[in-house]
């Protein structure tokens, strides 16, 4: 027996009888109703998975006008809903028009049960089809919420900027490939995410994709996908970024690591808009925006052999310059108070603020790490402050100046603590991971952070 709920309409009370004994041992629940209008006011018609329609009501009316219009009815008030006309023989082309209105399918009076419990059953298939494909929607809808709910903000007004934004506000509703280049820390992520939040695909998913992470070997499973076989540890079919990213905007950062072989599939792939999954031949249509990053000098590399020229041409329609922080210095002040409200509200020391011997610090300090930089020594700020008022020392930006000098650190603190900053840019700031890196506690590098800066 079928867990489904089925409902029967029709004025003719020997059908309703006759449906109601043939669909009870078929399906849990069979309801009927002599009265269309009883329809209006039934509360649990959007929980039927099928409805069986008559399409005359009315005595000596064989229209069919009333089964349409409670057809349409039904639709509008639960579109998941498979519906089945019944209609006389001499009533066919109405039944082709109901079809057209949006009835699943008809049964002909007098019917043959086999048939119907044929038609019905197929009625119901395509009715968890809906409900199922209804779920599946609500879940990407939920995922695209999800992956794109991750907002930053790009913070600053000096010229260097503005000059970027304004490019972005021009390319950002076109189609066309980004390349955005800039060094580390710069923010290239957060231009690639308000190039999509500014177009046409905002309400799409935005996927972003590090290729200096993907080794040689997984290149194609990752971007591509595979099927189940393919290989030792394809144990089910998988997309890859480029299927996941249909119909939105994928960003491949770090597009300057590619080996020349990944990149001759990558181009394949930007020329033709089409993957084929490893361990396939099936080609698959992508529909995308595709924005690169990269730090690396391409044009150079392009001259030294190790980038494909036709691969830059492809992705650099558009090329978006990140400033780096140094040539940003009016935003250094701007970034440094909005990072400390942001750290000193997660941590609980509200009241926090930057005394002027060391805002002039912080002005004067290069960053090499740009925005980045800036964020995490911030947070480290905040970890360590022990007043309401930071000064230079609480940055340890002044040792940090030392280690970078010719000569390199001149004292086994010195190059404790360039270690230690070392670990924390590799691990974007994260204590943990950078204390594991380098074999001692967190508990233990927050002490020796806090040492070094007294």
């Amino acid at each position: 027996m079928f867990d489904a709920k089925i409902l029967v309409i029709d004025d003719n009370k020997s059908v309703l009888s006759a449906l109601e004994i043939l669909l009870q041992f078929e399906y849990s629940s069979v309801n009927t109703f002599s009265n269309p209008n009883q329809i209006s006011s039934y509360s649990e018609l959007k929980e039927c998975d099928i409805v069986l329609l008559d399409m005359n009501f009315s005595a000596g009316v064989n229209t069919g006008n009333e089964g349409l219009f409670w057809l349409r009815e039904i639709c509008k008030k639960a579109p998941q809903t498979s519906v089945i006309m019944m209609t006389a023989y001499g009533a066919v082309d109405l039944a082709v028009k109901a079809l057209k209105e949006g009835a699943t399918d008809f049964v002909l009076k007098p019917w043959n049960n086999d048939k119907l419990l044929a038609t019905v059953k197929s009625a119901y298939e395509l009715r968890k089809s809906r409900k199922e494909i209804n779920k599946l929607k609500q879940k990407e809808d939920h995922l695209k919420q999800v992956i794109n709910q991750n907002k930053n903000y790009i913070i600053g007004n000096s010229k260097a900027l503005t000059s970027v934004l304004n490019l972005v506000d021009k390319v950002a509703k076109t189609n066309v490939n980004v390349l955005v280049t800039g060094e580390n820390g710069t923010g290239k992520e957060l231009i690639a995410r308000e190039l999509h939040e500014k177009s046409n695909l905002r309400n799409e998913v935005f996927i972003s994709v590090d290729m200096g992470s993907i080794s040689e070997s997984l290149f194609e499973s990752e971007l591509f996908g595979h099927t189940k076989g393919s290989f030792t540890d394809a144990k089910e079919d998988r997309a890859g970024k480029f299927e996941a990213a249909n119909g939105g905007t994928l960003f491949l950062d770090e597009i300057g690591n590619l080996s020349l072989q990944t990149q001759g599939k990558l181009l394949s792939a930007i020329q033709n808009k089409v993957i084929v999954r490893v361990g396939s031949n099936k080609p698959i249509p992508v529909d995308i925006r595709l924005i690169f990053a990269t730090n690396c000098n391409l044009d150079q590399m392009v001259i030294d052999g190790l980038f494909r020229e036709d691969l830059l041409y492809r992705i650099n329609t558009i090329r978006v310059e990140v400033p780096p922080l140094r040539e940003r210095e009016k935003d250094i002040l701007v970034l440094a108070d909005f990072y400390l409200k942001k750290f000193a509200s997660k941590y609980g020391k509200l009241g926090l603020q930057i005394n002027q011997t060391a805002q002039e610090t912080l002005m004067s300090y290069p960053w090499p790490g740009n925005v980045r930089e800036l964020l995490h020594t911030m947070e480290r700020a905040v970890i360590l402050s022990e007043g309401n008022v930071l000064k230079p020392a609480d940055f340890l930006l002044e040792v940090r100046n030392a280690t970078q000098t010719e000569n390199g650190p001149n004292t086994l603190v010195e190059m404790e603590l360039l270690m230690i900053n070392s670990a924390l840019v590799q691990n974007d700031g994260n204590y943990s991971a950078a204390a594991e890196q380098l074999g001692i506690s967190r508990q233990t590098l927050y002490n020796k952070l806090k040492k070094t800066g007294k």
